[in-house]
Formats: C-alpha cells, structure tokens, sequence
C-alpha cells in the first residue's frame, strides 16, 4: 500500500511539472511534446536509495544547447531533504545535458542513462571560483584559486556517482587552448572532485575531454573507483585519470584510460604546503588498470607528495605505448616520503622507460620551500614483470646524500627495442637488490641469484576497501520526457 501511495503521489508530481511547464514557458510547450517514460536499471552500489527523481522533473532539457546548471542544482536541493530518510538519487535519463558545474550532497546518488551526455559549459560564468587546496598552497595553473569541478562535493557521506556506462564530456578544447595562451587567471576544473569526504563510489562512467584532471578525490576516505574509461588526446595538457590525493583506503580497479598526462597519479599535497597539512595517501590498491599514455606514467606517484605516500599495491596493470611503467616524482624541498610500494604482474608493450624515479623534478609551488626538506624514498617493490619493445630499462636518480633506498626487481624480463639506449639501466644514489632481471641491472642493484626471486614483497593481507561489499540496487520509475 505504501509503494502504491508513492508512485500515486510521483504521477501526481510529474502531472504538475507538465503543467508547469505549459504554464511557464508557453511558447515551448507548443513546439515540443511531453509524455511519461516508465524505465528500470540497477546497480551494484555501497548503499540503495528510497528517493529517486529524474532531471526532467525539475525542467532538465536535453538538447545540447540549453544550461541545464539550474535544474542540477533545484534537483539535489530538492532531494536533500531525504538525507536522513533512505538517501536519494537523480536520474539522467538519454540526452545531451549541458551544465556547469553543480554540488553534491550527502547519502546521494548520480544515476547516468547509457545515452546520457553531460556536456561541460563552456560559459566560464557557470563555473565558480573556490580558494586552493590548503595543502597545495596555489593553483596548479595559476597563484590565485580555482574553478571548482564541474561535478563538486566536500564534507559528503556515503555519495555514488555512476551510471550504465553514460558519458561525461568535458569539453575540454576551450580550456586546453586557454591553458596555451596564457589567459587563465584561475586553474582549469576537473571533472570531478569530492573533498573531505567519506564513502564514495565513481563507477561505470566514460569520461571525456576533461579541462584537466578527471577524477580528484582528496582529503576524502573509503573510496571506489572502477569501470571508468577515461579518454582525452594524448597531446592534451594535464588531463590525468585519475589522482587520489591525500587518500585512506582506495581501491580503483577495471579501468581504461587514454590520457594526456599520468593515468594515475598519487599524489599528498606540494612542498611547505604539503607538508604542514600533513594528510598522506595510504592504503591504495590498483587493479587491472589499462594505460595509454606516450608522453606520461602509467601510475606516478608525485611529485606532489609532500604529505607522505605509503602502502600502494598495483597488480594486473597494462600499459601500451606509454612513456614510463611505475615513476616516483619528487625533488629537494618536497619532504614527505614514498614507502611500501607493491608492484607485481605488470605487462607492458613499447615503453620509453619501464622503470623511473626522479629526485630533481624541481616544480615548486614558489620559492619558499625548505631545501632542507629532503624525501624519504623506501621500500620499493617490483615483480613478475613482462615488457617488449623497451627503449630504457631503468632511470634510477635519487638525492646526493639522500638515496634512495630498498629498491626490490625480482622476476622482471623487459625485452629492448631494435634502437634501444645502449645503456639500459641508469643509476645514481640509490640502494637495493635484483634477482632474475633482464636485461642485468646496474652495480648499485646487484643480482642476488634465483634463490631471491621471491624475495620482493606483496601484502597477503587486504586491505579494508577490498572487505566491502557492494549491494544490488535496483529501481522502476516514471519521468516527464519532452519529444
């Protein structure tokens, strides 16, 4: 009786949205058609919802060509008030939903049809200006803030963002083009980012043509990101995957990206800045994540990690004519620390480097960090790796009077390119062992012989995120769709 009573007072609401509508904006009414679309989809997600609406119900217009920023915002308004009364989620049904960027809240969900696009604004008065990441001290394009993403949160709980594999489309040109002329007086938006926040999932989603990064969670704990494909040009400025930024208990798995920069980038806040706000990345796992990325890393890790980097798992990862496999990033002045790095069952195919660590990535955010503030870069594990076409084996560059230390290579076999370096491997102030590598490694990672091929390290134990069970959410609904 009570489903009965809801789905009674739904046809009631969308009755009246019609109304609405004919009452409001006459003149559209006569030009297009409305009628009532009955549809199903479920989801596996960390919570179901009680509430759902569609985009629609709140005078959402799928054409391409109209904003769309206010009917977000009045939708998520409106299911607000269900936070506290099973959570709410808001449907996107198939169309090509222009917007800025729009905010989140808590014990929600963002429901993608699979012929939904969200189209990015390309009006810059759509996007607003927030302040830098207090750990970051500036912009990432500029000193002053920042144009917040266009799908934004912070202080959240218990938030999804998914969908059956519906697009997100930055449009990034614009930006990219601002970003080359210089004319950006704020750092280009992501497409989403979610701060300070707890219990999120971004699941089953293509993300196009970010501005720049594409998926942010920072400061935030408990997260799931898995089955995004991510793609962008490979010549586009700064368009990351996906960067866990001073992070607890992540897990991104059964993603696809083609990027302009690193597909993942672990990062934990930038110099002084960095460091004084003292929030690490830890505990992240990645899983069979594919990699396309020729000027950029598969996975980095930095070079802003000034906050601490520690306990990272990757397995099952393929890169394809990427630039570098596994890159630690980071400079005198960065501080912070890139310990427990696990690293097994890596394929790549035509790679510039396999293996890279840099300690003179000097990008600083100005120039009042500490040249006293040297990294600590230990405990760095790789095996059971397979590569053709390799130009480099290693570049191994860590910091005079601070080297970088229990580097672990064991059951690696990186087959060279036809015009490979006639040097495969180059090391300077780094401390570590091999066993079972070829080609053979440099003096300062001597070969241990086949008795310590097992010898680098991979966690058994789990991770909280990997104890987390999703549950299987599914949902019948009526919506207004305009024809």
């Amino acid at each position: 009786m009570k489903l009965l009573w809801k789905t009674h007072i739904r046809v009631i609401k969308i009755i009246f949205v019609l109304f609405l509508v004919t009452l409001v904006c006459p003149e559209r009414a006569e030009s297009r058609k409305a009628k009532i679309v009955t549809t199903s989809f479920e989801y596996n997600g960390i919570n179901c919802r009680a509430h759902s609406a569609s985009l629609t119900d709140f005078g959402g217009v799928g054409d391409g060509n109209t904003s769309n920023t206010k009917a977000f915002q009045s939708a998520i308004s409106h299911l607000s008030q269900y936070g506290s009364d099973g959570g709410s989620q808001l449907y996107v049904p198939a169309g090509k939903w222009l917007t800025g960027s729009f905010s989140l809240i808590s014990h929600f969900t963002l429901y993608l049809d699979k012929d939904a696009v969200l189209l990015a604004s390309q009006d810059i008065t759509e996007w607003p200006v927030i302040a830098p990441l207090p750990s970051y001290g500036r912009g990432r394009d500029a000193p002053a803030g920042r144009f917040t993403s266009l799908i934004f949160g912070t202080n959240l709980t218990d938030v999804i963002i998914t969908g059956e594999n519906g697009t997100i489309d930055g449009q990034g040109t614009f930006w990219w083009q601002q970003f080359h002329r210089k004319k950006l007086k704020y750092t280009r938006p992501y497409l989403i980012e979610l701060m300070f926040s707890d219990s999120i999932q971004i699941s089953n989603l293509t993300l196009l043509n970010s501005p720049s990064w594409n998926v942010h969670p920072v400061y935030s704990s408990n997260i799931i990101v898995q089955g995004i494909t991510i793609i962008a040009p490979v010549t586009s400025p700064n368009t990351d995957g996906i960067n866990p930024d001073s992070c607890t208990n992540v897990k991104i798995e059964d993603c696809y990206i083609v990027s302009g920069d690193d597909c993942v980038a672990v990062k934990s806040g930038w110099d002084e800045y960095g460091i004084k706000f003292g929030w690490p990345t830890k505990q992240l796992v990645i899983r069979r994540l594919t990699c396309i990325s020729p000027f950029s890393a598969t996975i980095a890790l930095g070079s802003e990690m000034s906050g601490g980097i520690q306990d990272v798992r990757a397995e099952d990862i393929t890169a394809i004519q990427t630039e570098s496999g596994v890159r630690i990033k980071t400079a005198v002045g960065r501080g912070g620390y890139v310990k427990d790095i696990y690293v097994k069952r890596f394929t790549m195919h035509t790679m510039k480097w396999a293996f890279k660590m840099t300690g003179d990535y000097n990008s600083h955010a100005d120039t009042h960090f500490d040249p006293n503030a040297l990294p600590e870069i230990a405990n760095i594990n790789y095996r059971d790796v397979v590569a053709e076409n390799v130009t480099i084996a290693a570049k191994f560059e860590g910091i005079s009077n601070d080297p970088f230390k229990g580097i672990c290579i064991a059951n690696v076999t990186l087959g060279m390119a036809v015009k490979a370096k006639k040097r495969p491997w180059t090391c300077t102030d780094i401390e570590g062992m091999t066993s079972g590598v070829t080609p053979p490694p440099c003096d300062l990672l001597p070969d241990q012989g086949p008795e310590k091929i097992g010898a680098c390290d991979f966690p058994e134990e789990s991770l909280p995120i990997d104890k987390l069970e999703l549950k299987k959410c599914a949902y019948n609904m009526k919506y207004v769709e305009m024809y």
